[in-house]
């Protein structure tokens, strides 16, 4: 039973509920056709696909299955024929080129095969980059950059280029470089394909760690081992989701 308030004092107007977070990634009814002159493909085939913040996903999926499309759809490096994609409640087929690359930027942190370092730089230097086409001052972006490469475990690396590194280093400063602005996810395409079994250790770990951190990651792969490491599992066949499990 509710107090009744003391005379002449009303109570207190209960606060609205506040809406749930929307989902950092929501795709409904996903196609992608490329043409080729009279020829065409349906790399997608109407793909739904639903990740909340936090969550850690791997995509898994044999060459020529649709995973490699997906992956560009779900990086704003590529869009839909037809079907709606929203990244953290925006309507991604709203954007044009100028947004889309601003989204990359500020939304989407990219960890690839190859590591796609400047060999030019240190370790610091490189994970400043992005946020030098961000317009952040020096000061900001090196205290930004020192943060995200201590986060990763090479805060005694930094004034360290590329050669001097290891093959699993080198991808982990391709993480620092991709934590660095706060994006709403990782994605992570293959990042253990040019990585030995103790490089590959290292970075499974570290995404462990990062889930645990609450990121939201999207891992693309084919290696079933790699994939079990994440906490769900969507598998891709013929431009389909074929199943979305655990």
């Amino acid at each position: 039973m509710t107090a009744a308030a003391p005379a002449g004092l009303a109570l207190p107007t209960p606060l609205p509920t506040p809406p749930p977070p929307a989902p950092v990634i929501e795709l409904v009814g996903g196609r992608k056709t490329y043409q080729t002159g009279s020829l065409s493909f349906e790399a997608l085939r109407g793909v739904d696909l639903r990740v909340e913040a936090g969550e850690y996903v791997a995509v898994i999926g044999p060459s020529g299955s649709g995973k490699s499309t997906l992956m560009h759809v779900l990086g704003c490096l590529d869009v839909l024929t037809s079907g709606t994609y929203r990244l953290t409640g925006h309507d991604v087929g709203e954007l044009d080129e100028v947004d889309l690359a601003a989204v990359r930027n500020t939304q989407i942190g990219f960890v690839f095969q190859q590591f796609h370092l400047l060999t030019s730089l240190s370790a610091v230097q490189n994970v400043e980059l992005p946020l030098v086409y961000r317009g952040l001052g020096r000061a900001e972006r090196r205290a930004l950059a020192v943060e995200a490469l201590e986060r990763v475990g090479l805060g005694d690396r930094l004034e360290n280029r590329p050669g001097q590194l290891s093959g699993g280093q080198q991808q982990r400063v391709a993480f620092a470089r991709a934590l660095v602005g706060g994006p709403a996810m990782i994605l992570a395409d293959e990042p253990t394909g040019n990585l030995d079994s103790t490089s590959t250790e290292e970075v499974l770990g570290l995404l462990d760690a990062l889930h645990a951190a609450g990121r939201t990651i999207l891992l693309i792969t084919h290696e079933a081992e790699v994939a079990a490491r994440a906490a769900r599992v969507v598998r891709v066949l013929d431009g389909l989701i074929q199943e979305d499990a655990r």
